[in-house]
């Protein structure tokens, strides 16, 4: 029976607007489909990749299930499952209630960051592919849609000998010309043969000449062909990462990374003030709260969250958002499988300052077989059209990979 549009303001009509929104939209209450969905079990595996990756899965009694991926960390899984049973029986499109509700639920066991966050990150990643599924909706769609259509990916690049300025240069070029990345980043935190004494993080004028001799032997080989980032792990004191970002400014930098320990906002904003380098941190923070400062001090050029480290997806797009209130532009770390990978490209595609998303296993050569589906190509991630992350995972691939102990997921 058809609908009289005209209809809409009469009481006595057969369709309210409500009616009509459900009709029009099809989420009438339905098992398999619509609202009428709950959560029945979570359960993780963990897969031994270059970083021991914890895979979450989301069931529900309506045969549909969702996966994400929380950052390795020892405990993770057996804080899952002490999390399950606060999500059991609740309504998986309920995302961004879930998560505050797990926060609460896990307060006194430090929810504030940690591997509690983490965990969280984890089930909050599969809610995302679940709706998805549910709602029949990429998971970028959940996130207010696309700026873009491919994502950026940048190779975490490491030579075989990283403290020789030349090797790290011939395989800058090798990562550009065979594998097609116009985007690499280097490490810096790397042996320099002058060390006295690692422990006090100052770096003697031997030790910054040998950091810049890299970036410079990196950036003159790369000419222009692709940006370069070089990482520094939080090793150096305030005073010597000053000295870097300085010793580097004449350079084709596209960020320093993470010269200072993470604790102090303070030293970190005196870093990123004291030079032209463009400085990025975020990678140890947690959940929105953290960057609040690093932000609102402008303490950072480049924002780089782990997603499934510091609060899943959500999460990411708040930082963005308040990244792009300061015009600071995102740059995702991530050292996690395809899912966590597509989790972090999908919000790179909804947000409108994202620079790129990291990869940091092009040296495994079974990263891509957990999925069926291809993820990198070209240097590129294409986002999935497909309901939720648009990825499906290889079980053979998942069970030949997985961490001694672990068991499989149970099948949808």
């Amino acid at each position: 029976m058809g609908i009289d549009y005209a209809d809409l303001h009469d009481p006595n009509a057969e369709y309210t607007m409500r009616e009509l929104s459900s009709e029009t939209m099809g989420v009438r209450a339905k098992r398999g489909g619509g609202r009428d969905v709950e959560i029945t079990d979570v359960q993780t595996t963990m897969v031994d990749g270059n970083f021991p990756w914890t895979l979450v899965r989301v069931y529900t009694d309506a045969g549909i299930v969702g996966t994400g991926e929380a950052y390795w960390g020892a405990g993770v899984p057996e804080i899952i499952a002490r999390m399950t049973p606060f999500v059991v029986g609740e309504n998986p499109l309920d995302i961004d209630r879930l998560f505050e509700h797990l926060v609460q639920k896990m307060s006194g066991e430090g929810s504030i960051g940690g591997t509690v966050i983490t965990a969280i990150s984890g089930i909050e990643i599969a809610l995302h592919d679940l709706a998805g599924k549910i709602l029949e909706l990429p998971a970028y769609q959940l996130l207010g849609g696309k700026y873009r259509d491919s994502v950026r990916v940048y190779c975490d690049c490491h030579a075989g000998e990283e403290e020789d300025p030349q090797a790290n240069a011939d395989e800058a070029e090798r990562v550009v010309e065979e594998l097609g990345y116009d985007a690499l980043k280097f490490d810096l935190d790397v042996p320099s043969g002058h060390e006295k004494d690692k422990a006090n993080r100052h770096l003697r004028n031997e030790e910054i000449d040998h950091k810049a001799e890299i970036v410079r032997a990196v950036t003159e080989r790369l000419d222009g062909r692709a940006d370069a980032a070089f990482d520094c792990h939080w090793a150096f004191t305030g005073g010597s990462a000053k000295r870097i970002a300085r010793a580097i400014e004449d350079f084709d930098v596209w960020w320093l990374e993470d010269p200072v320990p993470p604790e102090n906002h303070d030293v970190q904003r005196e870093v990123t003030r004291g030079t032209t380098t463009p400085i990025a941190a975020g990678e140890n923070v947690y959940r929105k709260h953290g960057y609040r400062r690093l932000l609102e001090e402008q303490a950072v050029d480049v924002v780089a969250p782990d997603l499934p480290k510091m609060g899943g997806m959500r999460e990411t797009r708040k930082v963005a958002d308040m990244a792009d209130s300061y015009y600071v532009p995102v740059a995702m770390h991530n050292v996690a499988s395809p899912i966590g990978t597509m989790a972090s490209a999908h919000v790179g595609a909804a947000i409108p300052n994202s620079l790129a998303v990291e990869y940091h296993s092009y040296q495994l050569g079974w990263w891509a077989d957990l999925v069926e589906e291809s993820v990198i190509q070209e240097g590129a991630i294409e986002i999935p059209e497909q309901p939720g992350l648009g990825l499906t995972l290889d079980m053979d691939a998942v069970a030949e990979h997985m961490v001694d102990g672990e068991e499989l997921f149970d099948e949808a």
